[in-house]
């Protein structure tokens, strides 16, 4: 029996609306789809996101608004009112600004049906032909009650995470945005930044880009129009982020002015700068894996893959055989190179056991 109940309307079919149609099918919920463009409403009806509702249809048990944030609020209160049975959740990325703005749009009694979430999953691409009903799978599926939410609204979202198979996560509004400001908002800035900085390069330098560089710049292809609205809609929280970044940068740039072409920097230059790497280590051991812990529960090791089809699909078939669950998987492979590398986590207890098999078996594991 499902933790959510049916039906399901789903308004707004884009990636993250179209995902969690495809993901509720799936546990067979059955899912209404609705989008302001009938061409894509169309498209998420062939792709299996859901059924376009009919007249003779059951009203929703459970709205899903997943429209941008500055029409979220207006689409949350239209749905209170329309299905006054209903329990309305968005999954808006900023939570305060749009719970704010429902609030100011409907009565106290309707708002105790409103819940705000945000599953923490996504895509450089966008559009319902982006969606995957996988998408969700073991990531942070926030959710965001008010003061005044019904009870049974937060017990019916936390099912709904569970079902989709992610992690619920129960926060307020405003300590959500600053959570989010730290891990997603801000990186999004800082990769578009980084990315601007590749304008100018010549083809040549341009040609000795690796694979570096393409992992700190990857978000930085996303859909302006979109991160217009998310940053603006979670400013306050960006720019106090952002103001701790400059502190740091203006430390950086103190530090590289005293070490160009001078035979004699100012004390600590060098050491300012060692600091920033070595506090970088610290802060890129804190990103959780795949369960939500980070440390040293958790063992990496990189295996040399042939540049073959089938190769990869047969490293994961014998990891599997070994029987050692993959925590996570980071792939690096440079066009014209003969061999990729597979960077492998795993539980630190099975480590060991997991280099020696796959030695046995012929793959060969990068040391250190």
């Amino acid at each position: 029996m499902s933790l959510v109940p049916s039906p399901v309307r789903v308004i707004g079919t884009g990636l993250i609306g179209g995902s969690l149609g495809m993901a509720l099918m799936g546990t067979g919920v059955r899912v209404q789809v609705e989008d302001a463009s009938p061409g894509t409403t169309a498209l998420a009806v062939e792709m299996g996101v859901g059924s376009r509702p009919g007249p003779d249809d059951p009203d929703p048990a459970l709205v899903l608004v997943a429209a941008p944030p500055d029409i979220t609020a207006q689409i949350v209160a239209r749905a209170l009112t329309t299905w006054p049975r209903a329990i309305v959740a968005d999954v808006a990325s900023v939570k305060k600004t749009v719970l704010d703005a429902v609030r100011e749009s409907v009565d106290e009694e309707l708002l105790t049906r409103y819940i705000g979430t945000h599953p923490m999953a996504g895509r450089e691409v966008s559009g319902v032909i982006a969606a995957r009903g996988d998408l969700f799978r073991g990531r942070p599926f926030v959710i965001v009650p008010h003061e005044g939410t019904l009870p049974e609204a937060t017990t019916m979202l936390k099912g709904l995470a569970t079902e989709i198979g992610s992690v619920p996560v129960v926060m307020e509004a405003a300590a959500h945005d600053v959570a989010v400001a730290h891990v997603s908002h801000v990186p999004q800035l800082l990769a578009s930044l980084l990315a601007t900085t590749l304008l100018t390069p010549t083809e040549t330098a341009m040609g000795l880009a690796g694979q570096g560089l393409r992992d700190t710049t990857r978000i930085a292809d996303s859909d302006p129009r979109l991160w217009v609205e998310i940053l603006g809609a979670n400013a306050e929280a960006i720019a106090r982020v952002l103001g701790q970044v400059r502190t740091r940068l203006d430390g950086v740039m103190d530090a590289l002015d005293s070490l160009a072409g001078d035979p004699d920097p100012a004390v600590g230059s060098r050491r300012a700068l060692a600091d920033l790497v070595a506090d970088g280590n610290r802060g890129v051991r804190r990103i959780p894996g795949k369960h939500g812990g980070a440390g040293d529960d958790f063992g990496t090791l990189t295996v040399l893959v042939p540049d073959r089809p089938g190769e990869l699909a047969r490293l994961l078939t014998e990891i599997g055989d070994i029987g050692v669950n993959l925590e996570d998987l980071r792939l690096e492979h440079t066009l014209g190179q003969k061999v990729g590398l597979a960077h492998i986590a795993v539980m630190a207890t099975r480590e060991d056991l997991l280099t020696r098999e796959l030695a046995e078996r012929g793959w060969t594991v990068a040391e250190g």
